[in-house]
């Protein structure tokens, strides 16, 4: 991605080890209003990858969905895509995924990063496209891939 990291940390006043942060698993969401796509990857090889996508229909479905894979992969970093205008003001989704960063980092008592996902599900569009899958396809895999492109951001930015 081209763009700066937004980098806005959300946690409850706890002090992190960066050490195992940095020695993790890291957990991405590309927040949506009818999905969310979920990636995850390892500091240590700086490589992510899509992993689901879920149905953002509920806030009970959502988290019950999400503590499933934070305590299958157990990450000690969530990134959140934070959906940013081009010229870098806030959209209609903005504060809905902050919203949902806080209750992520509420939940789970983990930290939760905000990174600037400006481009990334043009991206995800254009890996998809490179590897022949459009249509249908796409749109299933598109918001996990998204993530993936974030994460991937986050990691390239160590």
């Amino acid at each position: 991605m081209t763009n700066s990291l937004h980098g806005q940390l959300i946690d409850n006043e706890n002090v992190y080890d960066a050490k195992i942060i940095l020695a993790s698993t890291a957990m991405c969401f590309d927040f949506g209003e009818q999905r969310i796509g979920v990636a995850v990857g390892e500091h240590l090889l700086a490589s992510a990858n899509p992993l689901t996508t879920i149905d953002n229909e509920s806030n009970e479905v959502r988290f019950e969905a999400i503590t499933k894979l934070v305590k299958e992969w157990q990450p000690k970093l969530l990134i959140v895509g934070l959906p940013l205008n081009l010229d870098g003001l806030e959209t209609s989704v903005t504060q809905l995924c902050k919203k949902f960063a806080r209750r992520l980092n509420g939940r789970f008592n983990i930290p939760v990063m905000l990174i600037d996902e400006r481009y990334s599900s043009v991206e995800a569009s254009d890996k998809l496209n490179e590897t022949g899958i459009k249509g249908r396809a796409q749109k299933a895999m598109l918001d996990q891939v998204a993530a993936q492109t974030i994460l991937q951001s986050y990691f390239d930015s160590l």
